[in-house]
């Protein structure tokens, strides 16, 4: 029986090595679900242009979620920037899931959510193509990084898990007002569109909130911070972190994250 009514997913990168398809299986044995939405960037062709890693566990989650939607659960993919090659295909049903552009999902409580990976909030993204690709990378470095790192501190035995590259985000006054700039855009396009809330990735910046009586959920990523949103039963979303605390209720609003940063930009 399903343990959750909804799943969602973004930012997965199949196809590189900082994919962490092994915690994502595991975290996807604890969620059986009744719809599994996949957000964007799930593949990453961007990085694949440079060199391809396809680990066994990678290939054992394309053939978990296939499974998934032949026994009856409803999957739908969102393509982001890092899979847009599928964006073309918007509107067409490969087997048992759904290719969409964008998806109004309902919640059980009665909220009308948009689901929508995000890139076209991000001007980056849409107009320097270019210096995307170039952040893409220096992403990737840290994350790399961060690999290394964290298996130091396990020789060390330093306990509970660090991200060299959220820490970056968290310190560079310029990266904190990206992720401002982008909710805020965000927020905004679904107030105009009468719309309850957004589920939403890309910035790989997990986060659960209430921003002026609508709901704000990002999924975050499965490369550094390895998160997802949930649904219950009852229409509630939880943020579940499956590197550190096992969730966050979405009474709290606010993650710590998003207090640290709010205290940096009213320090400044």
């Amino acid at each position: 029986m399903p343990n959750v009514r909804s799943v969602f997913l973004s930012d997965i990168h199949l196809g590189t090595r900082a994919c962490q398809a092994e915690r994502l299986l595991e975290f996807l044995r604890e969620y059986p679900a009744e719809q599994l939405y996949l957000i964007g960037d799930i593949i990453d062709f961007w990085s694949m242009s440079r060199g391809v890693h396809w680990s066994g566990a990678q290939n054992t989650f394309i053939q978990k979620v296939l499974r998934r939607a032949r026994h009856g659960e409803k999957v739908v993919f969102i393509p982001g920037n890092h899979d847009e090659a599928l964006r073309e295909y918007a509107g067409v049903a490969f087997g048992d899931i759904v290719v969409a552009k964008e998806y109004i999902h309902d919640t059980a409580d009665g909220r009308r959510l948009l689901l929508v990976h995000g890139d076209e909030f991000d001007q980056v993204t849409r107009y320097h193509r270019w210096v995307a690709v170039l952040g893409d990378m220096a992403y990737n470095g840290l994350v790399r990084a961060n690999i290394w790192l964290s298996w130091v501190r396990r020789n060390l035995g330093r306990s509970g898990y660090w991200s060299l590259a959220g820490y970056a985000k968290r310190k560079v006054k310029k990266a904190l007002q990206f992720i401002f700039d982008f909710e805020h855009a965000v927020m905004h396009h679904v107030r105009d569109r009468g719309l309850d809330g957004v589920v939403c990735g890309h910035i790989h910046w997990a986060s659960l909130k209430e921003v002026d009586g609508l709901s704000y959920a990002n999924c975050g990523d499965w490369v550094d911070s390895c998160t997802a949103i949930v649904e219950h039963f009852d229409g509630r979303l939880e943020l579940v972190d499956w590197d550190g605390v096992q969730s966050v209720p979405a009474a709290e609003h606010v993650l710590i994250e998003d207090r640290d940063i709010l205290a940096q930009r009213k320090a400044a």
